[in-house]
């Protein structure tokens, strides 16, 4: 087992350690002098780290790392722009004598990908509404072996081995509660366009069963996880002889669940269904995010600068939970 992971980095301090490489390049800074620019990551996160003014014989090594690659790392934690960065001293491809395992360095969700499939397809099964039952069923089930690793996202939240299923768990308990409190809300719908709204997410990003993204695929590219997840309901609503007016409202959940056009949602929630939803989603990649920074701050500290969270610092208290159960 690691005895560094990339959340106990501080400034200052002299690493010697194994990191899997997320992303790599040589590159040309300012001053005309080529440096090593590479993303090093672990299960717990991810770290931007430089190596300077790399000459011409250092090159040839250098282009030979590549992604998803393990690499012994030695360097120094600085801070740039009010984040942590590695400044890389040295560098070197890991072997075999090493003896370091992948599941060391890949961030995974906290759940069993099989439980957390299985509560989902639980929810959908239980649903009184018939055409929105079996179009749940039908995407679960054709889909099965991709959820088994999917991340929700290639860099933001939940983009970790399983983060789309627990992603989508978190928002159906979430969903289940609010739809106890707000009565007026139809609950089959609610649930099936949590399960639903974010599905197509299997078909944009690229990833591999190690739950690593590794890019978006040409329609992905193209048309977006939204436009897609609507060319899907279109279809399979038609062939599942939905209602028009469901498979309509069904569709806007999906189009609307990012509320702002500038994240790809050209209409805004018109029901309050789809309302839910989209503070359902924003709700648990917030969370999740916040949790990810605290989880690499120090009690009575401010973590890092969150890109995702309008470059906040947030706070941790001394009196945590973790402390109280030690």
């Amino acid at each position: 087992m690691k005895e560094i992971f990339i959340k106990y980095l501080r400034k200052d301090m002299e690493i010697t350690d194994f990191f899997m490489v997320k992303s790599c390049a040589i590159k040309t800074g300012a001053n005309g002098k080529q440096y090593f620019d590479i993303t090093l990551g672990d299960k717990t996160g991810e770290v931007s780290a430089k190596k300077w003014d790399v000459s011409e014989a250092e090159q040839g090594s250098l282009v030979q790392i590549k992604e998803k690659e393990i690499v012994k790392i030695k360097g120094l934690v600085t801070e740039w722009a009010g984040q942590l960065q590695l400044r890389v001293q040295r560098i070197r491809k890991a072997t075999a004598e090493d003896g370091q395992a992948m599941a060391d360095f890949v961030k995974a969700a906290p759940e069993d990908p099989g439980q957390m499939y299985e509560y989902i397809y639980n929810v959908a099964e239980g649903l009184e509404d018939e055409d929105l039952k079996r179009i749940c069923v039908k995407v679960l089930t054709d889909n099965r072996e991709k959820l088994m690793y999917y991340p929700a996202a290639s860099k933001n939240h939940h983009a970790q081995l399983g983060g789309l299923l627990y992603h989508t768990k978190r928002m159906l308990m979430t969903g289940d509660r609010v739809c106890q409190v707000y009565t007026n809300l139809n609950r089959d719908l609610v649930l099936c366009g949590v399960i639903m709204h974010d599905m197509e997410k299997l078909n944009e990003i690229e990833a591999a069963e190690d739950g690593i993204a590794s890019g978006y695929s040409f329609e992905g590219q193209m048309l977006g996880h939204i436009i897609q997840g609507v060319k899907t309901v279109d279809r399979l609503t038609l062939e599942l002889g939905f209602p028009r007016e469901k498979a309509i409202m069904l569709e806007h959940m999906i189009l609307s669940h990012h509320y702002e056009p500038e994240f790809g949602s050209p209409k805004k929630p018109l029901f309050p269904e789809a309302e839910v939803l989209h503070y359902l989603d924003i709700l648990d990649a917030r969370m999740f995010d916040m949790q990810a920074a605290l989880d690499a701050t120090e009690p009575g500290g401010f973590s890092d600068k969150i890109w995702t969270l309008d470059n906040r610092r947030l706070y941790k208290p001394m009196d945590t939970k973790e402390e109280a159960d030690d």
